[in-house]
């Protein structure tokens, strides 16, 4: 960049992108410390979510869907399994493919994980109107969108 070029923090979008890169963030680290009394990381919760959604996934979808690679999730989950909260089983077509299930114990911590969460969600996004929520969450989904990768 030369002198005669603008600086990007004197972008607007640049100025809004750092905003929500730091509100983010806050979420963050405010979710991690209000899972902490549960013994719970963000990450294991994304992972209880997502099987109590979608039981019998297997870890490569697992993956896929939250975004991390497949070492991600395989460091994860016998931390949960030596905690009991999820349970790892062969898939009756394919022996090289495991189906992950959540255990009663695991069902029940992601329901007390859940209040924090939504708890948490709530207090966040009290500021906004359901009009602003909505148009913050389209806008959030086409940069997603936007950024893909097939």
């Amino acid at each position: 960049m030369n002198k005669m070029q603008s600086l990007p923090w004197d972008n607007p979008r640049f100025r809004n992108w750092v905003a929500v890169a730091r509100a983010c963030h806050s979420v963050e680290r405010a979710l991690a410390a209000a899972l902490h009394p549960l013994d719970l990381k963000p990450a294991q919760l994304d992972v209880l979510m997502n099987l109590y959604r979608h039981p019998g996934m297997s870890q490569h979808d697992l993956a896929r869907k939250l975004l991390v690679g497949r070492s991600n999730i395989t460091m994860l989950l016998p931390q949960l399994e030596r905690r009991a909260l999820v349970r790892r089983e062969t898939d009756g077509k394919d022996r090289r493919v495991l189906r992950l299930y959540l255990t009663l114990s695991g069902e029940a911590l992601l329901m007390e994980a859940l209040k924090v969460h939504m708890a948490l969600i709530e207090k966040v996004m009290a500021a906004s109107t359901p009009a602003e929520c909505d148009f913050v969450g389209e806008h959030m989904r086409r940069i997603a969108e936007a950024l893909r990768i097939d």
